[in-house]
């Protein structure tokens, strides 16, 4: 039996909408989440791509929900801000200062930019952040973090409230939650993913990020994995740095419902829909 890797017809190498078309069904009607963020995001004409890519998938009658970060974006304003930041365990400390600078260029500039981007490409993107209607309610990650959070709690009535008034509107959302009190807090982007993504019972999650995928001991890209051999992955060393979270959110995605992870390079060129709308993929695929 082939593999998804195995068999290099479809999206890429179509003619045709209709041989195209299985690769379509297979996600018709289903809820896609996808993480953005990386350098891809910050350059103009990768994000124009990325838009238009979204646009697509929602014209096919897929429901993408979109989920960014900003990392770069806000360590360069804290430093036109002249404001000190620091980083624990490669996490950024976030002092009220620094989360209110957060807030500013996640839900600010970043997240309408997106949307800008995704309605320029002909699509109906609304922006909101994870303190809209309580879409996500947050809590410290440790005391020495300051305000850096991470969910405690995820409602998506708004998303649902938009899906029925407009199946095509596309939910952009930054991750800037709320405290139970009301304070302020900066989860992870890839965490808030994959914790909208479980509630929604989505079919896949999409981690965009700087790599082609999860790399081996050698460095070559592993293409498919289980939760089994994430988890031996982690433990013997092999997943180093940013990866060791990203795989963390996958596990828990996957053993909170979603179908399947993939992690991807957000730079290449129509890689959602490569991954989406081929066998061979895109990435690593973690079922």
């Amino acid at each position: 039996m082939l593999t998804r890797r195995q068999d290099e017809t479809g999206w890429a190498s179509a003619k045709t909408l209709s041989e195209a078309l299985p690769f379509i069904q297979r996600y018709e009607g289903k809820t896609i989440v996808i993480k953005f963020g990386g350098n891809a995001m910050g350059e103009a004409e990768l994000t124009r791509a990325f838009a238009n890519d979204v646009v697509l998938l929602r014209q096919f009658g897929i429901r993408p929900v979109i989920v960014h970060g900003g990392g770069p974006q806000i360590g360069s304003m804290l430093k036109r801000l002249s404001i000190k930041s620091e980083f624990k365990d490669g996490l950024r400390v976030s002092d009220l200062e620094t989360v209110e600078v957060a807030e500013m260029v996640l839900s600010g500039g970043i997240n309408k930019g997106l949307v800008a981007a995704i309605n320029a490409a002909g699509g109906r993107a609304v922006g909101l952040s994870g303190r809209d209607a309580g879409l996500i309610t947050a809590e410290k990650m440790r005391d020495d973090l300051g305000f850096a959070g991470k969910p405690s709690a995820v409602d998506t009535s708004v998303l649902d409230v938009l899906a029925a008034a407009d199946p095509g509107f596309i939910p952009v959302v930054s991750p800037i939650s709320a405290g139970a009190d009301g304070e302020i807090f900066n989860v992870n982007a890839d965490t808030a993913a994959g914790e909208i993504a479980a509630a929604l019972g989505a079919a896949r999650l999409m981690l965009l990020t700087d790599v082609e995928g999860v790399l081996d001991g050698k460095g070559n890209l592993v293409t498919d994995l289980s939760i089994s051999d994430v988890e031996k992955l982690i433990s013997d060393g092999t997943a180093k740095g940013g990866m060791i979270p990203k795989l963390g959110t996958a596990m828990a995605a996957r053993n909170g419902g979603v179908d399947a992870v993939v992690i991807l390079d957000g730079r290449r060129s129509h890689g959602l829909l490569v991954e989406l709308f081929t066998d061979q993929g895109a990435g690593t695929l973690i079922s």
